[in-house]
């Protein structure tokens, strides 16, 4: 067994299965989607036996590699059954996918996977949730969800506590379900554990120049990136062909929401 790399904390077999999860209802995303998200996943786990698991309503289409699992029950009203909350609470159940008592790492299904996945199952220590810190929050205390970490059966409040009053949470977060699972993780844990900063970023806020140049300079793959997160505009669609939205674009906006095409995508979405 080789040694692991000096920024792992965790002590865990080097063969270990790596649990990769991904959640897709409605429309939003389809099955091509995942299967890509799947195959990018799969090119960059090399030490560990990947598992890759989708939770979802619609399974047709999906690659036969991919573990189908139903969407978890939230038990609240369907009008309080809505926004972000399928992910950010449902997904603590304590038995999620008969997983209980194993590691697991969340993807969104619209990032881009540019570098080793295996880290993120050698720096975990114990039982941590481990989340990637909100680059639009100036302090330690949200952690954006698009990539986060933890051991199957040791959050389960996160979901009982928000099925026990639902109405209280989506009026105090409304949309910002990763501001109540935050809130929840800090106030039985203490705090945030969050990945290396490098390892996940924006590409809207560490691929993109500075506003002014953005019609004139090509946007970059950061330094060390492992995960690149595509949240609200552009997606990952639109930064390859070079346009920020599909939508248009208020004259004024276009000083700061014009950027050149990124083909250097293309590798890591073709693998």
């Amino acid at each position: 067994m080789g040694m692991l790399k000096s920024y792992s904390r965790g002590h865990q077999d080097m063969a270990q299965t790596a649990n990769v999860i991904c959640i897709k209802w409605g429309n939003k995303y389809d099955a091509s989607e995942v299967n890509r998200l799947f195959r990018m996943v799969n090119a960059h786990i090399k030490k560990h036996n990947l598992a890759f698991y989708c939770f979802t309503d619609d399974t047709q289409g999906l690659d036969k590699s991919i573990i189908t699992k139903d969407l978890p029950v939230l038990n609240v009203a369907p009008e309080d059954n809505r926004y972000f909350y399928k992910k950010e609470a449902a997904l603590c159940d304590d038995n999620l996918g008969g997983l209980k008592g194993q590691r697991v790492l969340f993807l969104d299904i619209d990032v881009v996977i540019t570098g080793s996945l295996d880290d993120f199952f050698e720096y975990p220590k114990g039982d941590e949730f481990i989340t990637t810190n909100d680059w639009n929050t100036r302090d330690d205390s949200v952690g954006q969800a698009s990539c986060y970490s933890w051991v199957v059966g040791t959050i389960g409040f996160v979901k009982s506590d928000f099925e026990a009053e639902p109405k209280r949470w989506i009026k105090k977060y409304r949309t910002a379900s990763q501001e109540y699972l935050s809130y929840k993780i800090i106030e039985r844990f203490g705090k945030l554990n969050f990945w290396p900063e490098s390892w996940v970023r924006s590409f809207k806020f560490h691929s993109l120049p500075v506003w002014y140049m953005r019609p004139y300079v090509t946007p970059v793959l950061p330094e060390d990136t492992r995960v690149l997160c595509f949240h609200g505009d552009p997606k990952v669609s639109d930064a390859m062909m070079g346009r920020w939205s599909e939508k248009k674009i208020p004259p004024l906006k276009r000083l700061y929401k014009t950027i050149r095409p990124s083909p250097w995508l293309k590798k890591y979405l073709s693998v």
